[in-house]
């Protein structure tokens, strides 16, 4: 339910979904754990995040000086139907007061560069950061000139200064957002959705080894809790509703098949996948062969666990595989999605015109269409299609 609930998201172009803090905490530390200076010296920009409303925002601010930032910038961007109204962080002060002529709500911009007690109570909390932009102490709080668009020139002049990304972007410009990351070539740590990673612009950075999954995939069951603004709330697919420290409700949904984008190393990246041989997978798990694609050189594997050891040859698995994939175990070579696959694995013809009629024959509706490269094969002699697939090998030479 919650993934439709982000699908109409995307379609109406709204993504106002806000990542817990919680789940942030989460996958930061796991690459704390296997480098603590990771953001040491580092200038982070959270170019998605309004900091009124963001949980980037007050994580990282709120961990400055523990994660040795150097600075931390932030920007939103203005037609959020909830700018300025979920967090309530600087109280009724919402912005500095706008130039005759511009709309209420703005595009902020917030440049951090020290943090401290400045209320003198023996503690840091975000109310010292509100004090502390107020009176512009070291820091900087301005409106943009712009609508904050991550794509328009001075959000990529913020861009050009920082050092490592770090945001929930919106899924409906993913392809381009991370493109852009590249472009710049910037370290990064997005949220994105797990079909991304057949997007004929990124699976060949998957396939380089240029862009990993992160963390919390191999922990949280590839699930996140998002909070969600009132405003765009479906109340059917609400799985809790809290309350604020302002008293304003916040309202929690599920959404499965969310991941963490990244190219920052983090341990569990090369933990290698604990296989059985193809005579026990066939024994203790499926009871049967595998079974051959007939437009692939490859065999289907429909389970990440059913994935042989001592098997040689190609085998198609699912798009979950890269959430424990280890690049010093497995060598990837396409994907089925969009056919990114060398020629050598592609059978020719392809899928027979019999295969076609086959399946169609058999109840099979809407997965095949003319020149589709969706990998498909005959099981106890009814024709299949298999979902996304990823074409892997084991990795024989070291990286």
């Amino acid at each position: 339910m919650a993934n439709k609930n982000l699908t109409n998201a995307k379609r109406e172009k709204n993504d106002e979904f806000y990542t817990q803090y919680s789940d942030i905490q989460k996958e930061i530390e796991a690459y704390l754990e296997y480098d603590p200076d990771t953001f040491k010296d580092k200038v982070i920009y959270c170019n998605c995040d309004d900091p009124f409303e963001s949980n980037f925002f007050r994580y990282f601010v709120l961990n400055f000086k523990r994660l040795g930032l150097k600075q931390l910038i932030t920007t939103s961007y203005k037609p959020s139907p909830v700018a300025n109204t979920q967090l309530a962080l600087f109280g009724d002060d919402k912005t500095l007061k706008p130039i005759k002529g511009r709309p209420k709500i703005t595009a902020n911009k917030f440049i951090i560069n020290d943090v401290g007690d400045m209320d003198g109570d023996g503690a840091f909390n975000l109310q010292d950061i509100a004090m502390q932009l107020k009176a512009n102490k070291n820091n900087e709080w301005a409106p943009l000139d712009g609508d904050g668009d991550f794509r328009s020139q001075e959000c990529i002049e913020l861009l050009q200064q920082s050092d490592i990304v770090v945001t929930n972007p919106p899924f409906s410009l993913f392809r381009e957002y991370i493109t852009q990351l590249f472009a710049h070539k910037k370290q990064f740590l997005i949220i994105g959705n797990l079909n991304a990673i057949t997007y004929k612009e990124i699976f060949p950075m998957i396939k380089g080894n240029k862009v990993w999954l992160g963390n919390n995939a191999r922990v949280n069951g590839g699930a996140m809790f998002y909070e969600i603004p009132e405003a765009i709330a479906n109340l059917d697919q609400v799985r809790e509703i809290k309350t604020n420290e302002q008293g304003k409700k916040i309202y929690i949904t599920r959404v499965q098949g969310v991941r963490w984008f990244t190219n920052l190393d983090h341990g569990r990246l090369y933990q290698p996948i604990p296989l059985m041989t193809e005579a026990d997978v066939i024994k203790f798990s499926t009871n049967k062969l595998f079974v051959h694609y007939d437009n692939y050189d490859a065999v289907e594997i429909s389970l990440v666990k059913n994935i042989p050891k001592d098997y040689n040859g190609v085998m198609g698995v699912p798009i979950s595989f890269l959430d424990k994939y280890s690049p010093k175990q497995f060598e990837i070579l396409g994907t089925s999605d969009n056919g990114l696959v060398d020629d050598k694995y592609k059978k020719t013809p392809g899928l027979t015109k019999k295969f076609v009629d086959d399946y169609y024959k058999d109840g099979g509706t809407g997965a095949y269409k003319e020149g589709n490269p969706t990998a498909g094969y005959y099981e106890n002699n009814v024709a299949k299609m298999a979902y996304k697939r990823i074409f892997i090998k084991h990795r024989k030479e070291k990286l």
